[in-house]
């Protein structure tokens, strides 16, 4: 071969290399170099998985760049970043109670025939609904989700934290688009990848969705039914003990908080001073529970059951758990909690949250809805009623602002 048929024979191979990566991911002279190479790199690996070429190009059709929000809340998540008084009463209060016990009669027929298939109460399912989308609100809102194939890029890309994680779901979400479940347009989640109104992260969806609307596809974006019924078949999979609670509040006894962490039966618990707010007895005494004090040694004590472990398969936070369970109990009727949380001097409880939000509104400073969640909104009308009464602008509620609007 002469020196110009090497020359030659170097730009074709050039000509065809840069061709085969333009075919699987649009070149963008704007874009994030070190991104699109990642994105480029990694057919490889999706390629092993099974997924073909056309996927994973229609999967990132003008993806060019990480998406820099997912970033954000991947360092602040409220589940290890609130307290968990804060945190309960975000997801547990009149509003999120009162939408449970609507859906509860308007889903009523669905939601018997998923208790009776898979034995998950039906109320546990309205309260992971309530806290994973507030019953579907959050897919209304475009500026709430994230294109999951971008997400998941993102994090595998810039996350070294959760760079594992990521990848193995986005191989997950490939297959989901390629199996046509949903797609591309529609596959849409969190920051994290977690999808549709009860926010399945991809390796799960393929393990447990269920096409319970009988129509060929398991759509947890648009389907109710799929949603629910694949809430139930996660917990029930994971060890769902039918007709048994998540959990008890208890009093703690003086001196008991030391118990915290270990594991009795209930009986045991009885034995050792431990005892209901309400007065009533543990049901199935034999059973066991473990304590957990999540506000500390000052707060309320509560005995989880099996149950609640399972629900923590959902999410391992026990503070989700918790809320769960205690959302659960509220929709079915059973009463919230009785004991008060620790709170600092001043903060308010649930009560005056939504006091405050609903004199807000009264005043003409305030629209939104009444949620006892402090939002960009809520924090607005707090300072500007603030500065009209000459206190410090921070744009935080507390009882000084609502004492002085009481007066």
């Amino acid at each position: 071969m002469t020196q110009n048929s090497k020359r030659s024979f170097r730009s074709l191979a050039l000509a065809l290399a840069l061709g085969a990566l333009a075919g699987l991911v649009p070149y963008n002279a704007n874009a994030d170099a070190g991104f699109q190479k990642w994105i480029s790199n990694f057919y490889e690996t999706a390629a092993r998985a099974g997924i073909s070429k056309a996927t994973y190009n229609k999967a990132f059709a003008g993806v060019s760049d990480p998406d820099p929000v997912v970033l954000e809340k991947a360092a602040n998540q409220a589940e290890f970043n609130t307290r968990i008084w804060d945190y309960v009463d975000s997801r547990v209060n009149p509003y999120t109670v009162a939408v449970g016990r609507k859906m509860a009669v308007k889903y009523g027929a669905t939601l018997k025939a998923v208790e009776r298939q898979f034995g998950v109460d039906r109320n546990i399912l309205l309260a992971i609904w309530s806290m994973e989308s507030n019953y579907g609100e959050i897919l209304a809102k475009d500026d709430r989700l994230h294109y999951v194939p971008r997400a998941l890029a993102t994090l595998g890309y810039a996350d070294a934290k959760r760079g594992k994680y990521a990848r193995a779901q986005l191989i997950a979400a490939l297959k989901i688009l390629q199996n046509g479940d949903i797609s591309a347009d529609g596959m849409t989640g969190s920051w994290a990848g977690a999808m549709g109104h009860t926010q399945f992260i991809p390796t799960s969806y393929l393990l447990y969705a269920v096409d319970e609307d009988g129509n060929g596809r398991r759509d947890i974006w648009n389907s109710i039914p799929d949603a629910l019924a694949t809430s139930a078949n996660l917990l029930m999979k994971n060890g769902w003990q039918t007709g048994k609670t998540w959990g008890y509040e208890v009093v703690v006894p003086k001196g008991g908080g030391d118990q915290a962490g270990k594991t009795h039966t209930l009986a045991q618990w009885a034995a050792l001073g431990f005892a209901r707010p309400n007065g009533k007895a543990f049901r199935l005494p034999t059973d066991r529970a473990q304590l957990k004090m999540p506000a500390g040694p000052d707060g309320p004590g509560f005995l989880m059951a099996a149950n609640f472990f399972t629900i923590k398969r959902y999410n391992a936070a026990d503070s989700y758990a918790i809320s769960v369970g205690l959302l659960a109990d509220e929709i079915a009727g059973y009463g919230g909690m009785q004991q008060t949380w620790p709170r600092p001097d001043g903060t308010l409880d649930v009560k005056q949250k939504f006091e405050l939000q609903t004199r807000l509104k009264a005043m003409g400073y305030y629209s939104g809805v009444v949620d006892g969640n402090f939002g960009s909104g809520s924090k607005a009308a707090i300072s500007a009623v603030q500065q009209r009464m000459g206190l410090d602008a921070d744009g935080e509620p507390s009882m000084v602002l609502l004492n002085a609007l009481r007066r």
